[in-house]
């Protein structure tokens, strides 16, 4: 995985919507220090995502008062969040790209033969304080939701034949397990998750192959959104709850 985001960085093959300033070539000089830190990431997804949450940390820190700002590592105390890595970069980000003060609100990576080709979309600063506070206003009517109800939608994975007959092929002993389903949470503001999944597929399909078989030599070929839906049964659901008191726990 480590020449995978090597790879990444050292071709700077990027895309970006919005005029003026790259933002996505900033992002990629702001990540570059800090590869090794992410040698045990999975997918490109998580490594952006995770320098998307720093350089919005780092923006906002910036607006907030010193007193305020003493409270951002306690927010995140009880998370498995690597936090010392969030604080370096967060850091680094208000050191180096300072004048940059755009927030990045979203991001695609679009798949080529090659490198993926990172996309970039912000934010002014005023625009999305102004977003953010009309959703903190939404939140005063936080009684409207039931209770327990978790704001993600989940897509629902469950295996096939043609992914049950490659991998009990391989692991025949395992084939009660093989069978199994995976849950995956997504935002709730996703609201087309058809055309969503379309373009993402492959990181599931990508997450369901790896957790049985690591040699992606062996893994199936050119796949593409119709041998997704053919290896797996997609089901989605738009209401989630949680009926546990102790706080859900996720790993960066």
């Amino acid at each position: 995985m480590k020449n995978k985001v090597i790879n990444l960085f050292d071709k700077p093959q990027i895309v970006v919507p919005n005029t003026g300033v790259k933002y996505s070539q900033l992002l990629e000089k702001f990540l570059e220090p800090f590869v090794d830190d992410f040698k045990d990431a999975e997918f490109y997804e998580d490594i952006i995502e995770f320098g998307i949450n720093a350089w919005n940390a780092a923006n906002m820190k910036l607006l907030l008062l010193e007193e305020e700002n003493d409270d951002l590592p306690d927010a995140l105390k009880d998370s498995d969040i690597n936090v010392a890595l969030l604080n370096r970069m967060i850091d680094y980000k208000i050191s180096h790209f300072k004048e940059f003060t755009n927030f990045i609100v979203d991001y695609d990576l679009e798949e080529t033969i090659e490198d993926p080709i990172l996309k970039i979309t912000t934010q002014e600063q005023d625009a999305h304080l102004k977003s953010m506070f009309e959703q903190f206003d939404q939140g005063d009517t936080a009684g409207d939701y039931d209770e327990n109800y978790i704001n993600r939608s989940a897509i629902i994975v469950k295996p096939l034949q043609p992914f049950i007959d490659w991998c009990s092929n391989l692991y025949p002993e395992d084939l009660n397990d093989i069978k199994e389903t995976r849950t995956y949470l997504i935002s709730e503001d996703i609201e087309e998750i058809d055309s969503w999944l379309a373009k993402k597929f492959d990181k599931l399909f990508t997450f369901e192959l790896t957790s049985w078989h690591t040699n992606k030599k062996e893994w199936p070929q050119k796949r593409n959104y119709k041998m997704f839906k053919e290896w797996f049964q997609i089901d989605i659901s738009t209401m989630i709850y949680d009926f546990e008191i102790n706080p859900i726990q996720k790993g960066w």
